[in-house]
């Protein structure tokens, strides 16, 4: 049995791969001492959207595993086709079990944590599931504080489904492997009684431009668009 995909264990490979540890804890370290950093109190009096706010955190309680950069954030979510939104637009429960972990927070900091945002799958904005969303709050300069993951891991092979769907080239790629394969499995002489490559090569470009045509109806129809272009958006069409 192929075992489930935890993502916060592939967030943190992520982290691990594509960042320097001392540079994160050197850059949280300036944004938790900066003396111009932003008033948690007028922003909420102004009403600033989460993507402003700056959560005060102590700098000596905060566990550095759980600090990541939007960068890594944002790769993890193409990668496997899913969407940094801010919690507001969550549809789903979120568990006591991390109600818990944000009021232990905001105990050990002394603050009052704002600006939540979650990665989640897209249907999960839409409608309830149970697959794997993760919790974090802002911290400031495009870093987040991991606080708590719930639900079951996604489904192993979620990334592979992902994949087409990362980039134009990607899509190609497997609608003309896929075109291919359907090639192959029509009979031969189905269509004359000499097995010819040009007779194949005709078949093959029947297939691709069915298989496309199909692609890009289903795409403009419901609206879709490639993983770059919607993880962080809070359009349901997309």
């Amino acid at each position: 049995m192929i075992k489930k995909t935890n993502i916060e264990e592939k967030l943190l490979q992520v982290k691990e791969r594509r960042s320097d540890p001392q540079k994160i804890i050197q850059d949280v370290y300036q944004i938790l001492n900066n003396s111009t950093s932003i008033d948690l109190r007028i922003e909420k009096n102004l009403g600033s959207s989460p993507s402003q706010v700056e959560n005060a955190f102590c700098f000596d309680k905060l566990k550095t595993a759980n600090i990541y950069h939007i960068d890594q954030i944002k790769q993890i979510c193409i990668d496997y086709r899913l969407r940094f939104l801010d919690s507001k637009y969550f549809k789903g429960d979120i568990p006591k079990e991390a109600i818990d972990k944000i009021k232990n927070l905001e105990k050990d900091h002394d603050l009052d944590l704002k600006g939540f945002k979650i990665v989640a799958p897209s249907k999960l904005f839409k409608l309830k599931d149970k697959d794997d969303p993760l919790l974090f709050a802002p911290i400031g300069n495009d870093y987040y504080y991991l606080i708590h993951k719930w639900g079951n891991d996604l489904h192993p092979l979620r990334r592979l489904f992902a994949w087409p769907f990362k980039s134009i080239v990607n899509l190609a790629l497997v609608v003309l492997l896929g075109s291919y394969l359907l090639t192959l499995l029509v009979p031969s002489g189905l269509f004359s009684k000499s097995n010819t490559s040009a007779e194949f090569w005709i078949i093959f470009f029947f297939m691709f431009k069915s298989s496309a045509s199909v692609i890009i109806f289903y795409g403009f129809a419901l609206g879709k668009n490639f993983n770059p272009g919607i993880w962080n958006s809070k359009y349901f069409n997309t």
